[in-house]
């Protein structure tokens, strides 16, 4: 996720049980030549384990001189973005662009399996739009190409976030291959990560909108996977806002206070999502710039009058 799974983000999910979790996506020419914020984005720690780096790129030379530069970096898995629909990235014939050269793909894909010390996989999407759903065959390619993993997100690239998510191609996709396939997708919710599993038959789940402002959905997950339940156990109000503030300084305290903050803001508005009356103070905490007045703002949301109608935090519902 570009701009929001930083170390912190990463930190504070591995918390309530995120198992493995991505930097944001690295443009490996960017960090083939030095760009300091890319290399920026590399950033971990010791604790930030297992740990998979994202590479976004269509040149197989370049591909491969990163992976080798990459050595250097701690990390257990490597990923090739082929899913990414931003148009920026698809007119250099980047991310799901490449679901319609799959010629490159698989070249770009064998270089960094060719050059990496751990394994490789591959994230993509079911197809460029719905008349060229290509996803069976990208994903069989990617196996034969070295690709250690799948991660499908069950949507086209033209479909963007929205519309309905294709279960029965992942389902197909799983059929076809040997190496575990990860379904992704929609997934808001331990109901929806029991779908996800009953619909295709993956061998995992892949969360990443579903966890803004709700890190408690990787202990929902957990729940599901020892009990079976999909009841949701919502965290208190107290947890919710103590939760906001160890979030703030973990931000704080990779990137200094007004930067921390500064990053904090995004998060600040997905931590709020689906509470009432909360228009001035998500415009206010958007101009804080110092911890004490972000934390003015987060210990306000015990107010009563921003709680939903249910008295909870209406994005545990989804």
């Amino acid at each position: 996720m570009a701009g929001i799974s930083d170390l912190p983000f990463r930190m504070l999910n591995r918390r309530f049980g995120c198992e493995l979790a991505f930097t944001e996506m690295i443009s490996a020419r960017a960090f083939v030549y030095g760009n300091s914020n890319t290399i920026e984005m590399l950033k971990a720690d010791g604790s930030d384990r297992p740990l998979g780096i994202q590479l976004l790129g269509n040149d197989p030379d370049i591909m491969a001189r990163a992976v080798e530069k990459l050595r250097a970096y701690q990390h257990d898995i490597l990923e090739i973005n082929a899913a990414c629909p931003v148009s920026k990235v698809t007119k250099r014939g980047e991310g799901s662009a490449l679901l319609n050269d799959s010629r490159r793909l698989s070249e770009t894909l064998r270089a960094a399996v060719s050059v990496s010390a751990v394994p490789v996989s591959i994230k993509m999407r079911t197809g460029w739009d719905q008349s060229s759903v290509n996803a069976v065959d990208i994903a069989c390619m990617a196996q034969e190409s070295g690709a250690s993993a799948v991660f499908v997100h069950g949507r086209t690239r033209e479909q963007g976030y929205s519309g309905d998510v294709d279960y029965e191609t992942i389902r197909k996709i799983k059929m076809e291959l040997k190496i575990p396939v990860i379904g992704n997708g929609n997934v808001f919710s331990a109901a929806l990560i029991k779908r996800m599993f009953e619909e295709t038959g993956c061998d995992g789940v892949g969360i990443a909108r579903g966890c803004l402002g709700n890190p408690w959905i990787f202990r929902e997950a957990a729940e599901y996977l020892r009990t079976g339940s999909t009841a949701p156990k919502p965290p208190s109000v107290s947890e919710i806002t103590a939760t906001m503030i160890t979030h703030l300084d973990l931000a704080i305290a990779a990137d200094g206070e007004l930067n921390g903050v500064t990053k904090f803001r995004k998060f600040f508005a997905w931590y709020v999502k689906g509470l009432r009356n909360t228009r001035d103070i998500r415009t206010e905490a958007f101009r804080a710039s110092t911890r004490g007045r972000m934390v003015e703002f987060i210990n306000t949301l015990a107010d009563k009058r921003y709680r939903s109608d249910s008295g909870r935090f209406s994005h545990y519902k989804m």
